[in-house]
């Protein structure tokens, strides 16, 4: 597994710990002959092309918006998405940053510009389920991100007290469930989950996973405009989206101008006897549920056909039948 750290208070990066001059990054490739593989290759001509002022990033959107096409962003829009989230965790000059999300996907590559803009140590590593696995016991980090499978692995390998060692910790990508949550109750590092996607640049809200500040609702970062349209469903506008009104699919309940709760995907509503049910907020329901009293099961929500509801909700899970004791609970 590779391991690179970008030192920004000096001219280089170490690459699997040689070192590579940010002047010859700069002609990358033309001036590096060490090999590399694919993975390298593709963070080395990123930071080659932002050290080289590119204006222009082409990228693949999630699907948050419609299925995944190419995007174009420019440099401003991810400029300011860093200069947001560093001023909200106070990041700057000499922090250090854990990079282990994939930097070919908005989160991996904002963490990278976060760092070269606010001249962060960048300690990168490809993806991987536990990213401490593969750097040095002896690093110290302030700042990193995660998805909720890697901080779970994490957890698993006994890396509570090296979580703990960061001052924050983002997790994102994916939803963090309810044994997840639960998990990171005693945690003295802040969790928070992130919302966005790459449309605006990586998250422009933010949760409170632990602590006594823990939250069910997202708070919108400063200066981004959030709205919904008739479906209900979230709608942002800011500097990130090129003031660009971005449409997602995410049914929202917007509790002011800046918290909202999520509720679910459009694309995952039941309409059962006219009434409208998110789905995916009833699966996270039922995960609590089945998380307190110790079940672990995996389980889905869906609409079964009915003659007079039209949909019935129904939850399908695996395994056997609950015990009478269990459904009491």
């Amino acid at each position: 597994m590779v391991l690179y750290s970008i030192f920004m208070a000096s001219t280089f990066l170490l690459l699997n710990g040689r070192e590579y001059a940010y002047a010859a990054i700069r002609e990358y490739p033309a001036r590096l002959d060490a090999p590399v593989n694919g993975y390298e290759a593709k963070v080395l001509d990123f930071v080659r092309q932002w050290l080289n002022g590119t204006q222009e990033f082409t990228l693949t959107t999630s699907g948050s918006t419609g299925p995944p096409t190419p995007i174009v962003l420019r440099r401003r829009q991810l400029e300011a998405s860093a200069a947001r989230t560093a001023d909200f965790f106070d990041l700057g000059a000499g922090d250090r940053a854990l990079v282990c999300l994939n930097c070919e996907y908005i989160g991996g590559l904002m963490m990278l510009v976060r760092g070269l803009e606010r001249n962060m140590h960048l300690t990168i590593v490809e993806p991987h389920a536990d990213p401490f696995a593969h750097v040095d016991e002896a690093s110290e980090f302030d700042f990193s991100a995660f998805v909720p499978l890697q901080l779970k692995a994490a957890l698993a390998a006994g890396r509570a007290p090296r979580l703990n060692r960061l001052k924050y910790l983002l997790v994102g990508g994916a939803p963090a469930d309810a044994a997840l949550q639960k998990e990171l109750q005693p945690l003295t590092v802040p969790v928070w989950l992130t919302y966005g996607m790459t449309e605006t640049c990586s998250h422009v809200a933010l949760r409170r996973l632990n602590g006594p500040h823990a939250t069910t609702s997202f708070r919108v970062l400063p200066g981004i405009a959030a709205g919904q349209d008739a479906r209900d469903c979230l709608t942002l506008r800011g500097d990130v989206t090129d003031d660009q009104l971005i449409v997602t699919n995410d049914v929202v309940r917007l509790l002011d101008s800046h918290n909202f709760e999520w509720l679910g995907r459009a694309d995952f509503v039941l309409n059962t006897g006219g009434v409208k049910v998110p789905a995916e907020k009833v699966e996270l329901v039922l995960d609590v549920a089945l998380t307190e009293i110790g079940v672990a099961r995996r389980c889905f929500v869906a609409g079964l056909p009915d003659a007079r509801l039209g949909q019935v909700v129904t939850a399908i899970m695996e395994g056997p039948a609950l015990t009478a004791a269990q459904e009491e609970q």
